[in-house]
């Protein structure tokens, strides 16, 4: 048959939701009392265990994923360009402007940086008066400039990233949400493939989960995968032990 699906992340809130409902049921409540096992603890085992429990509904959710696929295929392609291959491979926003945009601020400010330091350099030592206004006030309409163009280039970024939030959240759609707008078919298949998740595959593993912990000995460290640390800490002692005889020193 081959290697089960692996859970998409689109799903893995789905497969959390049909977790914490079959932990809640009356069953498992009743064994988690019967175990002792902490329900937060049993929970980190069935998000650890997704690979195991997924593929006892790996029918189901093939089907489900291939409906998906297909009421979905229209609009999957719209969102980000791909970094390769044919096709459009800009952005928007992206081009000569923008990068005029980012460097003539910075150009425009060095520049007056450099004017009016010579120029008021020039002032002060009292040499090349003409020289020195020229380069205070060509300094000064360089300043202006900077800020002039950082205000315009802010604004205009301000309002490509807008618009790219606006295209990618429509490109992008809740899936939640698309799977109640699609077909009833793909609702349908979902649904299959939650009550397919919890009865064959969640819910066993936990009740072999529970079983494990409540079977005897199972607190000894030796089987249990919910017993405590401290079972396991240097300091242990094995039971049978502490009543042992160490050997006599030897004789000179």
């Amino acid at each position: 048959m081959g290697r089960p699906s692996r859970l998409g992340d689109e799903d893995r809130s789905d497969y959390a939701s049909a977790l914490d409902e079959v932990i809640a049921s009356p069953e498992i409540r009743r064994l988690l009392e019967l175990s002792g096992t902490p329900v937060d603890r049993l929970r980190v085992r069935g998000l650890a265990a997704v690979a195991r429990t997924t593929a006892a509904a790996d029918a189901e959710y093939r089907r489900y994923t291939a409906l998906r696929l297909r009421a979905w295929g229209g609009r999957r392609g719209d969102g980000a360009a791909p970094l390769s291959g044919p096709g459009d491979q800009e952005r928007p926003g992206a081009g000569v402007l923008a990068v005029l945009g980012v460097l003539t601020p910075v150009l425009a400010a060095v520049a007056a940086a450099t004017f009016l330091l010579l120029g008021y350099g020039l002032r002060l030592a009292g040499a090349l008066s003409a020289l020195a206004d020229t380069l205070v006030g060509v300094g000064w309409f360089s300043l202006v400039v900077a800020a002039v163009t950082a205000l315009v280039s802010v604004v205009a970024l301000y309002r490509t990233a807008a618009k790219q939030s606006a295209a990618d959240a429509v490109a992008a759609p809740d899936p939640s949400a698309a799977v109640a707008a699609d077909s009833p078919a793909l609702a349908q298949a979902r649904q299959l493939w939650l009550v397919a998740l919890r009865d064959r595959g969640i819910r066993p593993f936990l009740i072999q989960e529970l079983a494990e912990a409540a079977a005897p000995g199972a607190g000894d460290g030796r089987g249990s995968r919910f017993s405590s640390p401290a079972f396991a800490g240097p300091d242990y002692a094995r039971p049978g032990f502490e009543g042992s005889t160490p050997p006599a020193p030897r004789q000179p």
